[in-house]
């Protein structure tokens, strides 16, 4: 993935492609390996980094939804279930089987949650990962000592799939192009190309060299997530909102709160909803919430009340409450529901089923959906289209689509295991290039990574090492902060920019990271 040959290959492409997807998260990412598998030319434009926005600040779980099996939304649920097969199969370096223990202190949780959860292991067939079964109070304590054990009676245990999702989406970049697509980071997409009224391409600005392209296609796939509607202005000035923006936040602690590697679902808050505390790098991510917000934006921030809702939440569950000095990160997320026809829905109400739009100029938007559901978005986007547009008929090959860095038996405990089959190589260029050393001890970062993700996976700044290729600024936002300066030295040197770039990236990363500190 080495930008500026993408950017000269761009440049010299003459013909017309089949498909231009603009958006660089889970949504378009799957829409553009759906396409370029089967055969398809597609170029895929992000305005800033890949899964920059909502893509990267998920609860990191690949499920099915068990709230939504409570809101009787089976075919939503027996799909995800489908799907997160697909997605444990296709990336087990990345996805893995992860144990919740739901803690119950009143005698009908054990029974309903059993049988509800029985249920959701039928529906998810041969792909399931396991029975749910219900836990003594002993079995539950051995998982989660950190429980609070007043009035527990025991548990009930199931089994969902948890991941990292910022590397998913870097490893689905490498299979895209090795599948033929191209895919570009910071190219931002200014305008759309009409021709007879019918939308035939895109204006892009490099963001790096101030260049202008125009890309001409037969489709343009507008997959912004929350910034759909600004595209879609862009065609229709006053189309109706068809994204609905809510939040979530996450809070990241420390392992001692969770020291086993099991992880906790409270299905239901005093708000009705549900909190996850899961495992993850050695860390635990507890969330979420879900709050409307009037705006859709690139750096959301955690509202007060939300921080302290989830604060609460798992002080409720857990013998020693976490309160805020134990927070070493705090990130939010946006997510793009599809709007609602009646305003008054809640955001929690709303379904989370994609929901796909053909414009009267040709332009397809596609909003909803999760990480879970992204391979099957793309599949049904790349199939309306193919029939819309006359193609060749292909059928989805993407089922069993190894995706790069794919690897059995995988080590989960080793930090570089997210890299896959590629961390072999990693280490031969920590070897070779004197790399070896510990970027951050405490994270388990070596130099090495650095230089990998500038030089293999299309690392442009320090946020986008940080922040996506490594997962500092999640798991330890100080920490990110301290090592900064390094990571903008070795970048400079591998990119070749000078002081001043330095500088600056020090002073955009420490700015941004601001906002996922608790002080």
């Amino acid at each position: 993935m080495h930008r500026t040959k993408i950017l000269n290959s761009i440049r010299n492409y003459n013909n017309k492609l089949d498909f231009i997807v603009i958006g660089g998260g889970a949504t378009g990412l799957g829409i553009a390996l759906e396409a370029s598998s089967r055969g398809y030319s597609v170029i895929l434009l992000e305005q800033n980094d890949f899964t920059k926005g909502t893509s990267s600040r998920s609860t990191k779980l690949v499920h099915g939804g068990v709230r939504y099996l409570a809101q009787g939304n089976i075919s939503l649920v027996k799909e995800a279930l489908r799907e997160r097969g697909f997605m444990k199969k296709n990336a087990p370096h990345l996805v893995k089987n992860q144990s919740f223990i739901i803690p119950a202190y009143k005698w009908w949780v054990q029974p309903y949650y059993t049988l509800g959860l029985t249920i959701y292991d039928l529906l998810s067939g041969r792909l399931s990962l396991g029975w749910s079964i219900p836990t003594s109070r002993k079995k539950t304590l051995e998982c989660i000592p950190t429980l609070k054990r007043k009035g527990l009676k025991g548990g009930v245990m199931y089994h969902d799939g948890q991941f990292d999702d910022s590397r998913f989406g870097i490893n689905l970049c490498q299979t895209i192009i090795e599948k033929g697509g191209i895919v570009i980071n910071y190219m931002k997409v200014s305008s759309l190309i009409k021709e007879n009224n019918k939308v035939t391409g895109v204006i892009a600005f490099d963001q790096e060299t101030g260049k202008e392209f125009h890309i001409k296609s037969n489709n343009v796939i507008n997959a912004t997530g929350v910034f759909i509607d600004d595209i879609i202005k862009m065609d229709t000035p006053n189309a109706p909102k068809m994204v609905c923006v809510s939040q979530g936040v996450h809070l990241v602690l420390d392992k001692e709160f969770i020291p086993n590697n099991y992880a906790i679902m409270i299905p239901k808050t005093k708000d009705g909803r549900v909190l996850f505390a899961v495992p993850w790098h050695q860390k635990v991510i507890v969330g979420t919430t879900d709050v409307l917000k009037e705006n859709a934006e690139l750096e959301p921030i955690a509202l007060e009340e939300e921080i302290d809702f989830i604060l609460e939440t798992a002080g409720r569950f857990l013998a020693k409450k976490p309160n805020r000095s134990d927070v070493k990160s705090v990130f939010a997320g946006l997510r793009p529901l599809a709007a609602p026809k009646e305003g008054s829905l809640k955001t929690k109400e709303i379904s989370r089923k994609h929901k796909i739009v053909i414009s009267d100029s040709g332009m397809l938007t596609i909003t909803g959906g999760k990480w879970t559901t992204y391979r099957q978005m793309g599949e049904d986007v790349i199939n309306l289209l193919i029939k819309k547009t006359d193609f060749k008929q292909t059928t989805s090959n993407t089922k069993n689509l190894k995706i790069h860095g794919c690897m059995e038996d995988v080590n989960y405990e080793d930090p570089l295991s997210v890299y896959g089959s590629d961390a072999e190589q990693l280490l031969v260029l920590a070897k070779s290039e004197n790399l070896e050393n510990y970027l951050s001890e405490s994270l388990k970062i070596i130099t090495a990574q650095v230089i990998w993700g500038a030089r293999f996976e299309m690392a442009r700044t320090v946020e986008d090492i940080l922040a996506r290729r490594t997962r500092a600024l999640f798991l330890d936002a100080k920490e990110s902060v301290r090592i900064a300066p390094k990571v903008a030295n070795l970048l400079a040197k591998e990119l070749g920019f000078n002081k001043e770039w330095e500088k600056i990236q020090i002073e955009k990363f420490n700015a941004i990271a601001t906002n996922y500190i608790l002080n």
